[in-house]
């Protein structure tokens, strides 16, 4: 018994037959493309593109897309070999238990809670944004105090909660329903992004990319190398289809074949489409112009500027009827961003539920619908409460970070497998193993250390709240481990927890050094938890000795 034995291959291959009591499988190879290019498209190209442009790449946001796409590729190959091996809801969790152990799958899968839910919620933010944007073409205004988090100067953010709350019971429903309501919004979206891009190419006034990199603020991260770096960690998590197109192995008719065709088809058609659409976005306005509420709505603010100047210099939109019609097309495609996500966090916990790491319920099925319908409905009200009081900036960036996370883990866990277990059946083989695992890793990480400090402060902070979460449920109820630990592995995580805390005062006494910064309120939040967990985790290690 130990927090590093590994799930056997054979019993996740078993699982994955389960029938009876098994989740639905309904989803074709197209099916899983959609499910894809559905998580892809719309995130990056709709929400945070814009602020990304205005406070860190400028127009070489194209640049920065591109970067975090070599990311992508390198984590994709891993993931499709993964996903054809074993084909078992759960996606990165399920990798790491297999190949590193218990204790590195509860860490990714706990990291998979930030990276599907706080996603989630950022999308339902701009879509928020949109929404606003829409009522107002017919003079219909939704208040600011409730459109906004109290960090933004409103109250509360009603429209993001009530999208949350549809998708949710969307998903209840059944995952063929979903994918089906799904395949016909990417149909849609899709023909918006290239109408935009068509459109908008007229448009491109050359000026606006002058200059394409502009010159460092003398800020890390805004603008310059630097900011383009920043930009490409800041937008990474619009790349996580791929990954939620994972989590649905276990629903797939044919998972071994039609996996790595859903991962990698998604995400090169995906990466084609933001890269030329962020280079029309930019080019029809200046980058200036994405700053403020409205840069988590960039889409918008480009087609108002879709036209020609008059001698006073202002732009009259040549296709007035356009701007409310794509906006109409964003609304129903966040919604499919929003689905996906949520599908992608509920098959997490599921996986982790059968496991003994998370309580049963979140591995109930419902008798007619057989889909995790409590499950969903516990992130339906988390989820919410993130869009409501939550600003898209901080979602957005911590989505980003536990995402390049669960990425680095999952391109370790290739080398771990095919030294380890060597001889098992690959339907796909990641090409040039050790290099491209080892690629995925730098990029990744490269992109990591760009994110602000703050935001390191918040994914410690995630992660120790999960020590907590393993260490006194987790250890206690595994079914692999049949809930026995030698004394030496509570020691082990007590001890890592230690090593979190000292991390956390690191990270927050540097963060808080800068004096452009003010951050009183994060600074002792972070020394007080720190404190309280530093009692919890030494108390817990000298039990263990």
């Amino acid at each position: 018994m130990s927090i590093w034995k590994r799930k056997p291959l054979n019993q996740l291959l078993d699982e994955a037959t389960e029938s009876e009591k098994g989740l639905k499988k309904t989803l074709s190879a197209s099916g899983l493309v959609a499910l894809g290019v559905g998580a892809i498209i719309g995130a990056g190209l709709f929400s945070i593109t814009g602020l990304a442009a205005a406070t860190n790449a400028g127009p070489a946001i194209t640049i920065s897309f591109l970067v975090a796409a070599f990311g992508c590729i390198f984590a994709g190959l891993c993931y499709a070999e993964f996903s054809s091996m074993i084909p078992v809801a759960g996606s990165a969790y399920t990798y790491s238990f297999a190949t590193m152990g218990e204790f590195i799958a509860w860490i990714i899968g706990w990291d998979l809670v930030l990276e599907y839910a706080v996603g989630a919620a950022t999308v339902s933010i701009s879509w928020s944004r949109y929404l606003g944007k829409f009522l107002g073409g017919y003079g219909i205004h939704i208040p600011d105090n409730y459109m906004l988090s109290p960090f933004e100067g409103g109250i509360i953010n009603v429209p993001a909660v009530l999208i949350v709350i549809v998708m949710s019971l969307v998903l209840m429903r059944g995952t063929k329903e979903s994918a089906f309501v799904n395949g016909i919004i990417v149909l849609l979206k899709v023909s918006v992004v290239l109408i935009f891009i068509a459109v908008g190419w007229q448009y491109i006034r050359p000026e606006n990319y002058t200059p394409y990199i502009p010159d460092n603020t003398g800020e890390f991260g805004h603008f310059g190398f630097s900011g383009i770096i920043r930009a490409a960690a800041i937008v990474f998590f619009a790349y996580i289809g791929f990954d939620a197109v994972s989590t649905a192995a276990q629903e797939a008719k044919n998972p071994k074949r039609d996996m790595p065709i859903g991962i990698l088809l998604s995400l090169g058609i995906c990466t084609l489409l933001y890269i030329l659409f962020a280079h029309v976005m930019t080019g029809v306005v200046n980058y200036s112009a994405f700053a403020g509420k409205d840069g988590i709505a960039p889409v918008a603010v480009a087609v108002e500027n879709m036209g020609h100047a008059d001698a006073a210099g202002m732009i009259t939109p040549a296709y007035p009827w356009l701007n409310n019609a794509i906006l109409l097309a964003i609304l129903g495609g966040y919604a499919s961003v929003i689905l996906v996500m949520l599908m992608g966090q509920s098959r997490v916990f599921f996986s982790m539920s059968k496991d003994g790491l998370m309580p049963k319920v979140f591995s109930e099925v419902h008798p007619k619908y057989r889909t995790p319908a409590k499950n969903n409905t516990l992130f339906m009200v988390l989820v919410s409460v993130f869009a409501a009081f939550v600003p898209a900036r901080v979602v957005g960036e911590m989505t980003s970070i536990g995402t390049l996370f669960a990425f680095i883990l999952v391109c370790i866990g290739v080398m771990i497998m095919r030294k380890k277990m060597p001889e098992a059946p690959r339907a796909f083989r990641t090409p040039l193993v050790p290099l491209v695992p080892i690629l995925g890793i730098a990029v990744c990480l490269f992109m990591m250390v760009f994110l602000p400090l703050d935001t390191w402060i918040r994914l410690i902070v995630w992660m120790m709240i999960g020590f907590d979460l393993y260490l006194f449920y987790g250890m206690r109820n595994s079914i692999l481990n049949g809930g026995q630990f030698p004394l030496s592995n509570y020691k082990t995580v007590a001890g890592a927890g230690l090593g979190m805390v000292l991390g956390l005062i690191v990270v927050a006494v540097i963060h808080h050094s800068d004096p452009e910064v003010d951050d009183t309120s994060l600074y002792y939040f972070s020394l007080v938890f720190a404190a309280l967990h530093a009692m919890i985790y030494a108390y817990s290690y000298k039990k263990a000795r």
